[in-house]
């Protein structure tokens, strides 16, 4: 990375903190990160951690960086980006990690056409773990773009997409994704403790598994369905089980929650859009 380069975080949230620390991890310079909020509180202990520059004015900060990130709830989306628009250019990269905004909303709202990269990383980049689906606008250049995804692997793995759409399709698969292995893991647990176990025991043996299960598709040669069948043996304990699943329509459930995830994605989108 260019020394010269200053990348400015407007959000110091959850998201943020994972995102830095892992540039932190991957030799990014901590007086080339900086970053803004508006709690004040929540800015005092970043800059204790990691010992980075900070700000609570936006506008200062998009003064002394060239990459801005916007980690940030999407009802203040529009506000900061209007509140930027005198201090920006063409130089600019902009960086939004913001669920559902688009790239022109976003170009609107800044008042030029500059290069605007949405982004849509899950909750795992806490462990590194990541899957982040990005989309770049037309006039970001390939430095841009590997500047980006070179900041943002620094958490997980990167995949370019072409359609805008895409990316709300992603919001649904994996941005929330996590929530649905949670929700299973807790079900799990549940039906563990209805069965005689131990709490402790159910809820560790929940989450080993689908660990374990989740390893094992990342790593075999092996596609999940193969692996299923590997494991189901004819008139056992586990075909008997996803025989029940499949009478439910387990399938058109996980279809049907990820339409609705899809569509609550576009919608925000289109919200936002007419939130001016």
């Amino acid at each position: 990375m260019k020394n010269s380069i200053n990348i400015g975080f407007i959000g110091a949230g959850n998201m943020a903190y994972a995102i830095i620390c892992g540039m932190l991890d991957n030799n990014f310079r901590k007086q080339n990160i900086k970053i803004s909020d508006i709690n004040e509180k929540l800015l005092i202990t970043r800059h204790n951690e990691l010992g980075l520059d900070t700000f609570t004015n936006n506008t200062l900060l998009a003064k002394e960086c060239q990459v801005i990130i916007l980690a940030i709830k999407p009802q203040t989306l529009a506000l900061v980006c209007k509140q930027l628009k005198k201090f920006i250019n063409t130089k600019h990269t902009i960086i939004s990690i913001v669920a559902g905004a688009k790239i022109t909303d976003i170009n609107n709202w800044l008042g030029m056409n500059i290069s605007v990269i949405r982004a849509m990383p899950n909750t795992p980049a806490m462990i590194k773990q990541s899957s982040i689906g990005l989309m770049a606008n037309k006039i970001t250049s390939n430095e841009q773009k590997q500047l980006t995804e070179k900041i943002l692997s620094s958490v997980g793995t990167c995949l370019w997409v072409e359609q805008e759409s895409m990316l709300d399709a992603i919001t649904a698969l994996s941005g929330s994704g996590p929530a649905y292995f949670f929700f299973m893991i807790e079900a799990m647990t549940k039906a563990g403790i209805e069965l005689g176990l131990d709490e402790e025991i159910a809820r560790k043996f929940s989450i080993k598994t689908a660990l374990g299960a989740s390893m094992m598709a990342d790593k075999s040669k092996y596609t999940p369905s193969q692996l299923r069948a590997n494991v189901t043996s004819e008139k056992g304990v586990t075909e008997s089980a996803i025989e029940s699943l499949k009478k439910q329509n387990f399938e058109q459930i996980i279809a049907n929650m990820m339409r609705v995830g899809f569509i609550r994605a576009q919608e925000i989108g289109f919200e936002l859009g007419n939130n001016d």
